[in-house]
């Protein structure tokens, strides 16, 4: 640091501002605690002017509070630079953290298994309100509420459902992955899989889940039946290159979950059924996938290219473009 550089600026001043401010809610190395993890990739959404702003006047709603009489401008704006920076070292987050952060809320097997509630149990709804972290369950046919429940912050990429109607899996940014048991209206089970979370797929048969991080660059395996982590791989092409998950889809007729990656040019099928290792089939494609749609007989997948302006189809059973 220059001699006239501002102290309240430097690095190891904007870490400490944090530790003595914001790691208690926020988790020690910005990993996340009881409120959300603060890396570059779990912000895109929040515009560094907004950020500042909630750091000043807190959020209406939840557990932040207003840091205006207790930071001076300087800071604050030091603060926001230290989250919006990467970590020099990518953030851990491995299969023992994963096991550790696993919760059992109720058990599966002591619970009815008829609903609990007079509604047609294949005609509702699930709308997710992403403002206040809460989802509410309606009736199909009279479009009632049957109940609200609170869910995890900012929840993405859409709930996943197990064939038989009866548990929803939700997926947060921050990771958490929940499972819901509609009949009984009770979360059951959750387990933190990752930092930042692209999204989850559910197997034909029910019996895995699949997520796809940001941070740290891994897919994850999951048992439905207990949210258990089965296997964590770590995301990189054949030459070592790591990379983000652009998408996971399951794939039905292929009983195989699909994955998109976004920092390079490779898509993954990993076949569930009959593969008891979840060995992964790499296919090269012609530019980074950043989402993805199969034509009705799931043979061929329809790529959107970040680069080029034309998508790109791939054929599965032949694994090209």
């Amino acid at each position: 640091m220059s001699a006239f550089a501002s102290p309240v600026h430097s690095p190891l001043n904007a870490s400490r501002l944090y530790k003595d401010n914001c790691q208690s809610c926020h988790g020690v190395d910005r990993l996340g605690g009881m409120e959300p993890a603060l890396f570059p990739e779990n912000l895109s959404r929040l515009r560094k002017n907004k950020a500042i702003n909630v750091i000043s006047h807190g959020r209406a709603a939840t557990q932040m509070p207003a840091f205006a009489k207790k930071l001076s401008k300087q800071q604050n704006a030091s603060l926001v630079d230290y989250i919006y920076t990467a970590p020099k070292t990518m953030p851990k987050w491995d299969l023992a953290d994963i096991k550790a952060s696993h919760i059992q809320h109720f058990q599966q097997n002591k619970l009815p298994n008829t609903p609990q509630f007079d509604a047609d149990p294949m005609n509702l709804f699930i709308v997710v309100e992403l403002g206040d972290h809460s989802a509410t369950l309606l009736n199909g046919d009279t479009f009632t509420p049957i109940t609200r429940f609170k869910t995890r912050r900012a929840l993405h990429g859409g709930p996943k459902y197990s064939p038989d109607g009866r548990f929803v899996y939700f997926a947060s940014r921050d990771g958490w992955i929940s499972k819901y048991d509609i009949y009984n209206m009770k979360v059951i089970s959750e387990v933190r899989a990752g930092i930042n979370t692209r999204n989850l797929a559910v197997s034909s048969d029910g019996k895995y889940a699949i997520v796809g991080n940001y941070l740290p660059h891994s897919i994850v395996i999951l048992d439905t039946n207990t949210l258990e982590p089965i296997k964590v791989v770590k995301v990189s092409d054949k030459k070592g290159i790591s990379s983000r998950v652009s998408a996971v889809y399951n794939a039905p007729p292929r009983n195989s979950f699909i994955i998109a990656l976004k920092d390079v040019k490779e898509a993954w099928e990993i076949p569930y059924k009959n593969n008891a290792d979840f060995s992964i089939k790499r296919i090269s494609t012609q530019d980074y996938l950043d989402d993805f749609f199969f034509d009705p007989a799931y043979k061929n997948l329809i790529g959107s290219s970040r680069e080029k302006h034309n998508g790109e189809v791939i054929d599965l059973d032949a694994g090209k473009k």
